[in-house]
């Protein structure tokens, strides 16, 4: 057997010309079941979750073993590989068939696993832990085995705050296979329900040609301005990133393109795969899909996602803002043209033409983005746009009929296939974890450690995301950094909003009798302001227990709320930073492909340009910048973009012109002004003025070179 996962979707369709094999015939047959029985699952079904998250298990396991190999790069149509495939095929669709038709024995008898429930339960984990080897590499096989083996085994023989007692074997097969908890849990839920939805929703979009549109659409908007063909690259990558929600699959798709206009226009090529690449990257920031850790983001902080579509706009745009930054210094250091003076560039379209061709493409985002305001569940939205992407197809030349319904329908099984396997096995992990409460542990140590700094624990949390990063997916690195960091994250961030109330003097009256039982000799200063280090002071002596009740009390829900989701959006953001960090950086090396380039000095170069990914998370953890209330988030939005422009014209010493290292120094100095939070407004307009007046001398000083080389 190959690896079919890779070829094109063409050599998939069943023709009376082509000849097809069987292998491939059932791989198109079983993504088309696939999609059709998850649709039905998420409109009408009335099975059980744990049944659904069975069955999804066994049809993309199935689906796996069709297409990816063994071993990469060797024939497994050899009968011993081939008898491999076959025994783990049997396993998988065992998994799903013995759960199904023995759960009620199993309970019957008292929780207690029979002989058979003890090989079965075995089997699924280990044909669970083959097929993710074969999507994702060796990684996440092996730290579900630490993980396993923890609970049952080395827990006990450790000391110290990871000591944990240990459960036996059975009791461990039982949570994994059997409970609701387990690998077919709440992260499986996730997977088969808002997750593939909106994989498919994506696929029948690239399907419709909704793709081509958006690339014509970023190169009239963005190709018109100097260096544009790297505006088109960022606009480009954003507007794909916001439906597909993939950063590699929206590398491969808009790098074929964006690559080699950026290298023509005349882009170093290591900075055009660089750009590329962090573009990409914000493609699962940008809203209204950001990918499937922003549906387990919702089910972590039951917010709603149209909650964190809303909160996550701003960051999003910020982030595209900050790579364009970089591309229009690059550019007028190397005093590039725009997009539309490239000698052959014929394909750039007026806007105006493009729209009026074009605008039905916007008509499923319109509508999806229409039903989740409207309170419709995220699968049905989803579910619902899908039929009016097909629709609005209907108002144009080229409709989509039934074959490329079908074709649509096989792009998004394929598209899911890994994603599935991965966030089952991930299941695993999150279930040890919160059997062992080593969430809790690792919270309390992160506290400890930062000394109750918030600035230090986001530097530990970025180092610990950058390390997971190295060898987990990006979704899973959020999963796992999310169950163990979050709550020490909500914790600081809650005490900084009670720390403020205290230098206020707004103390809540329901929570001032517990703090005289801390404080009796400060109750004359619990009704007035008091200077930081009074503040600090009172918060050293509440106690770790009374701490969360006084913050419940005092803080209304609202806010806590949107600490919760300050904390996991801080999560989620550094979690994407592994896709542009070396040594091991999938975008990066897929932009690299492309631009044939250095993989690794490109994953440098893209480093450098996605510098938003760790500056955007600080102000979440000390401004509202996700609070709903715009008249709060706006003002953080503009000064964080000015901020942002500051600090890459000092990272990389131009502006519209040279800059020395003393206006380097100046550049640095504004960007940290404008980032501050905004409680000192003073060092904002400081800063403000300083960035302003230093990109007017910038814009003197190009004005004196453009007039002497015309000279």
């Amino acid at each position: 057997m190959y690896n079919a996962i890779d070829k094109p979707l063409d050599q998939y369709r069943v023709s009376t010309q082509d000849s097809i094999s069987y292998l491939n015939y059932a791989i198109y047959c079983l993504a088309i079941v696939l999609s059709i029985t998850h649709i039905y699952f998420n409109t009408f079904s009335t099975l059980s979750g744990l049944w659904i998250s069975a069955i999804h298990f066994a049809g993309f396991g199935l689906l796996c073993i069709l297409t990816v190999p063994i071993v990469k790069n060797v024939d497994n149509s050899v009968s011993g590989w081939r008898i491999v495939d076959i025994f783990l095929a049997g396993i998988v669709v065992m998994s799903a068939a013995y759960l199904i038709l023995f759960e009620d024995q199993l309970y019957a008898r008292g929780v207690e696993l029979s002989q058979w429930d003890w090989w079965v339960s075995l089997a699924t984990i280990a044909a669970a832990l083959e097929l993710t080897r074969r999507t994702m590499g060796w990684f996440i096989p092996v730290l579900t085995l630490i993980a396993l083996s923890y609970v049952v085994w080395w827990g006990e023989l450790i000391s110290g705050p990871f000591h944990f007692p240990g459960l036996s074997l059975e009791t461990l097969l039982y949570r994994s296979y059997f409970s609701p908890e387990g690998m077919f849990g709440p992260i499986a839920r996730i997977s088969w329900s808002y997750v593939f939805m909106f994989i498919l929703f994506g696929a029948f979009l690239v399907q419709s040609g909704a793709g081509d549109f958006i690339i014509k659409l970023a190169r009239s908007m963005a190709g018109r301005f100097t260096g544009g063909p790297g505006f088109v690259a960022v606009l480009g990558s954003g507007l794909m990133g916001s439906v597909s929600g993939s950063s590699v699959a929206n590398t491969v798709s808009t790098g074929v393109i964006t690559i080699p206009l950026m290298k023509q226009a005349g882009f170093p090529a290591r900075f055009a795969a660089g750009v590329e690449a962090a573009a990409s990257t914000g493609g699962q920031l940008m809203p209204p899909v950001m990918g499937a850790g922003a549906f387990i983001m919702a089910n972590y902080t039951q917010l709603s996602y149209l909650e964190i579509m809303g909160a996550a706009t701003l960051p999003a745009i910020i982030y595209f803002l900050s790579v364009a930054f970089f591309v229009r210094i690059e550019a007028k250091r190397q005093g590039l043209e725009t997009a539309e003076t490239i000698e052959g560039d014929k394909s750039q379209q007026p806007i105006g033409k493009l729209l009026k061709s074009g605008w039905h493409f916007t008509l499923p985002i319109a509508s999806l983005v229409a039903m989740l305001i409207y309170g419709f569940t995220p699968t049905y939205a989803a579910g619902f746009s899908i039929l009016v992407v097909i629709a609005s197809t209907w108002l144009t030349s080229q409709p989509m009929k039934f074959p490329q319904v079908i074709q649509a329908m096989v792009l998004g099984s394929k598209n899911m296939a890994a994603t599935a396997m991965l966030l089952v096995t991930i299941g695993l992990v999150v279930n040890a974890v919160a059997t062992t409460g080593v969430g809790n542990t690792f919270s309390l140590m992160i506290t400890e450690w930062a000394g109750g700094s918030l600035m230090i624990t986001l530097v530990l949390v970025a180092l610990a995301s950058l390390i997971l990063g190295m060898g987990l997916p990006v979704t899973a690195s959020y999963i796992i950094l999310a169950t163990l960091a979050a709550p020490a994250i909500y914790n600081l961030i809650a005490e900084a909003q009670l720390l403020e109330l205290f230098v206020s003097g707004q103390i809540p009256e329901q929570i001032k009798p517990m703090l005289m039982l801390v404080a009796p000799d400060q109750i004359q200063q619990l009704g007035a302001s008091m200077s930081l280090v009074e503040a600090q002071a009172l918060m050293a002596l509440i106690p770790v227990d009374m701490k969360n009740t006084l913050i419940e009390g005092a803080i209304g829900p609202g806010q806590l709320a949107l600490a919760l989701l300050s904390a996991h959006m801080i999560i989620f953001w550094l979690s994407q930073d592994s896709n542009v960090t070396p040594p091991v950086c999938l975008t990066a090396f897929a932009a690299a492909a492309i631009a044939k380039t250095s993989p690794m000095r490109t994953g440098f170069a893209a480093w450098k340009i996605a510098k938003g990914l760790y500056i955007v998370p600080l102000l979440f953890a000390y401004t509202p910048l996700l609070s709903n209330d715009l008249t709060k988030a706006l003002p953080i939005f503009i000064t964080a973009v000015l901020g942002i422009y500051a600090l890459a014209a000092a990272l990389e010493g131009y502006l519209e012109s040279k800059l020395n290292w003393m206006q380097r120094l100046m550049a640095l100095v504004s960007g940290v002004l404008l980032l501050w939070p905004q409680q000192y407004m003073l060092l904002t307009i400081i800063g403000a003025a300083a960035f302003c007046g230093l990109f007017y001398w910038s814009c003197i000083q190009n004005d004196k070179s453009c007039h002497t080389v015309c000279e």
